[in-house]
């Protein structure tokens, strides 16, 4: 089949590379993204630890050069903007000076979205509300002040839109206390300032099945990769299933969390949704390096495999309407949970160039006819 029609293929993409004095204080002095990645070991007999980058090496992305190399490497493999995570508390943002600056230079020229990753920081990693270290809060005001201060990304050109209005993520939605309360004010605000209202999409990570237009939102997100759905996720004790499972991919350990990439998207892949929805693929995951021998690892997860599960995701969208042709990739530099498109050491850009094939030499191969 052919895939020549329009699809914006967006990368979600992290802006933790580069120190912040937050996390020189819960962390240490000069601690990025990269401390966690460097120092990971292998945990059994075969397992890819540490992952190391290859073309962009340890980049700091305070630095334009960095961010300009990235831009020009998406695009030249199929990717049509990024979704940066954008980190709001209260009315304080963390992490933020990499897409400050992407807005306020110009440059690179590369389109983009945000998704407010809407998550009270702690110590495990997970989002959760143990060993806080940034706590997560709503109010009206601070609905305000947080649409109030999205308005110029909003209006930049370079801002990706589906149905001519800006894209919106929210990571968890159903943390939101007033859901409604938000989406109606983030609306109303943009239209009196002459801006059309955001399309905001909710992201189904830690809530699938869950159908967003019933409160307010325009869309529905079904994120890769959905731990839930993966029997022990959350189990860090010993047990005989782990066991078990373990086991039949040639691994002896009944603590360590293992999963097959294969079976593992199946099993997310599974859950019914009778409405709407948008698609993600995950490149692959292991968390090692943020959880040591609590990580959640996908072994087997290969360039062909991921290639063979963005075909699918691709062809799944072949019958939607033009502006709702829309795939996210998880994730373009998520090197702590081992999820990225960029190249590392040892794939080279086999992932990268897996997302060509599918998304651009059809298209290349339409107009050399």
């Amino acid at each position: 089949m052919s895939k020549s029609f329009d699809l914006k293929t967006i990368a979600f993409y992290l802006p933790q590379y580069h120190p912040i004095p937050e996390n020189d204080t819960w962390w240490g002095k000069g601690f990025t993204e990269w401390t966690n990645v460097a120092k990971s070991k292998p945990l059994f007999p075969g397992h890819y630890q540490p992952h190391i980058p290859a073309d962009l090496g340890f980049y700091d992305l305070r630095l334009p050069e960095v961010r300009q190399a990235q831009a020009d490497l998406a695009k030249f493999y199929g990717i049509s903007g990024f979704c940066y995570y954008h980190y709001w508390f209260n009315g304080s943002r963390l992490l933020e000076r990499p897409f400050n600056e992407v807005l306020s230079s110009g440059e690179p020229d590369f389109p983009f979205c945000l998704c407010w990753a809407n998550e009270t920081w702690s110590r495990r990693w997970l989002g959760e509300e143990t060993n806080i270290l940034q706590k997560q809060s709503y109010s009206h005001e601070d609905d305000l002040n947080h649409i109030r201060s999205l308005m110029p990304a909003f209006a930049d050109p370079r801002y990706i839109q589906i149905k001519g209005r800006p894209l919106f993520l929210v990571y968890r939605p159903l943390d939101l206390p007033e859901p409604m309360r938000m989406v109606e004010t983030f609306k109303n605000e943009c239209i009196k300032s002459g801006l059309p209202e955001p399309y905001l999409m909710g992201v189904d990570a830690h809530s699938p099945g869950v159908n967003f237009e019933k409160i307010g939102f325009d869309g529905t997100l079904v994120f890769e990769p959905q731990l839930g759905v993966l029997p022990d996720f959350m189990n860090d004790g010993i047990s005989m299933s782990k066991l078990s499972r373990n086991l039949k991919l040639g691994i002896a350990s009944s603590k360590l969390k293992i999963y097959d990439y294969a079976e593992a998207r199946q099993l997310m892949l599974d859950r019914k949704r009778d409405f709407p929805t948008h698609p993600c693929i995950f490149v692959s995951w292991d968390n090692t390096p943020r959880r040591g021998e609590n990580a959640i690892i996908a072994v087997k997860s290969t360039p062909e495999i991921f290639e063979a599960g963005l075909e699918e995701m691709v062809n799944s969208l072949i019958n939607k309407p033009h502006d709702e042709r829309i795939l996210f990739i998880n994730a373009w530099n998520e090197w702590a949970e081992g999820n990225y498109l960029e190249p590392d050491l040892k794939y080279g850009t086999q992932y990268l160039e897996a997302v060509k094939r599918v998304i651009l030499q059809p298209v290349e191969e339409v107009a050399k006819c």
